[in-house]
């Protein structure tokens, strides 16, 4: 089993120390890499890095909040291992297990009480003068403006047919698994994980007619600036990759990697949306 930390959250050298110490107890043989290693002071089989730890390993579980997740699914993009997200941040939709339940959850998953569910990455490719630019994304690709608090004009068009030109903050390109990051934010559907769409979802557009639209995962989506005096930037993930320039285009399409996400036998992604979104009303 591998594990990964994130060296930015207050409690989590605690938490990697505290499973390294229950994985060592089985006698199962433990990796790591070598931020993890020095954040958790342990000692054993070390990778040079998070690509090297999955190859090693049936398992990588991975310690932090949604974003921990995301950098890592995108560092081991097409190495199969899966994935357990242990919650060391807020909300988390990405991590299957809570800190606090980690010792419960990994009895649970020594007994064969777990479940996969693969989840598709999105890329996003442009070119920005002479720069190529590719990107993966495990959530979303957003357009956006930068500083200057102007809208900004975007043409966009599915599978070569011309969508529309909205005028706005920005667009976000959701994958399903995004559905419930930056597009619910913006007002946009949520969408089961595992359905096969993305979500381009307006971000404060001035044509209150402009929806959230979902179109097929095997659809191309391109989307070009116009703005001329409003700067535009690209991002994957909420990292930034690039400001565009009219007549820039950006094509956004389903990659042809895949994650894989373990998660407990019993979890449900419905009861999720109610616990974690504070749902209420009467349901089945």
């Amino acid at each position: 089993m591998g594990l990964i930390g994130n060296p930015d959250k207050a409690t989590c050298g605690r938490s990697v120390e505290r499973a390294a110490k229950l994985i060592s107890a089985t006698g199962r043989k433990l990796f790591t890499e070598p931020v993890t290693a020095q954040l958790a002071k342990i000692k054993g089989s070390t990778c040079v890095d998070p690509v090297a730890l999955a190859r090693s390993v049936d398992l990588l579980i991975v310690f932090g909040g949604d974003g921990t997740m995301l950098r890592v699914a995108r560092e081991i993009a097409g190495v199969n291992t899966p994935l357990l997200g242990v919650n060391i941040g807020g909300l988390g939709f990405l991590t299957a297990v809570p800190s606090d339940q980690l010792e419960q959850a990994l009895k649970l998953i020594w007994q064969g009480g777990f479940k996969f569910e693969r989840r598709a990455l999105i890329e996003a490719t442009t070119r920005v003068g002479a720069k190529q630019i590719r990107k993966l994304a495990l959530n979303d690709i957003v357009i956006g403006r930068g500083e200057v608090a102007r809208l900004i004009d975007l043409e966009v068009d599915v599978n070569g047919d011309p969508l529309t030109r909205y005028r706005c903050d920005g667009l976000i390109v959701s994958s399903p698994t995004g559905s419930t990051a930056y597009s619910l934010a913006a007002g946009g559907a949520v969408v089961l994980p595992t359905a096969d769409v993305f979500a381009l979802t307006p971000i404060c557009p001035h044509t209150l007619s402009n929806r959230s639209l979902i179109v097929p995962l095997d659809a191309t989506i391109h989307i070009k600036p116009v703005s001329q005096r409003t700067a535009t930037i690209l991002s994957a993930d909420g990292e930034i990759l690039s400001e565009l320039v009219p007549g820039d285009v950006v094509t956004v399409r389903r990659s042809k990697y895949s994650v894989r996400l373990m998660q407990l036998a019993d979890s449900s992604f419905f009861e999720a949306l109610r616990r974690k979104l504070q749902w209420r009303g009467a349901y089945l």
